[in-house]
């Protein structure tokens, strides 16, 4: 139970980064696929030299995880067809629906009920590829 308060409180303080910095208004996905800010754009970038960065830590100082087991993050293979397909089916309903999958329980909190069309979606899209997932190219 006391790691699941952990979890909880970790999802809540990203709830509220999230929107305090207007990461999941859809006025701010918009602008940024009309191109007219630089907003999500800074957002997705720090986030990016976060991970980098993070990565790179764990790597070279050998880092273990919770349970003191190493963490070993394989490289990924070059570039390959999934990875094309499976963003442009991301950025795609990311564009139609003006939220990405990581704000969908932060817009229900906000009162936002209509959300609930869009996780039903996401829901049936992963329902969808687990029963096709062996017959697409990975």
């Amino acid at each position: 139970m006391k790691n699941i308060l952990k979890y909880l409180l970790v999802g809540f303080v990203f709830g509220i980064v999230l929107t305090k910095s207007e990461a999941v208004s859809w006025y701010r996905i918009y602008e940024m696929f009309q191109f007219q800010s630089f907003h999500m754009y800074g957002i997705i970038s720090v986030a990016i030299l976060t991970g980098i960065i993070g990565i790179q830590i764990i790597k070279r100082n050998k880092i273990k995880d919770i349970k003191g087991e190493s963490i070993e993050i394989p490289d990924k293979e070059k570039g390959s067809a999934r990875y094309w397909i499976g963003g442009l089916f991301f950025g795609l309903g990311w564009a139609l629906v003006g939220s990405c999958p990581g704000p969908i329980f932060i817009l229900l909190g906000a009162g936002f009920w209509t959300i609930i069309i869009v996780l039903f979606g996401a829901l049936l899209g992963t329902y969808l590829y687990g029963l096709l997932k062996n017959k697409l190219p990975h």
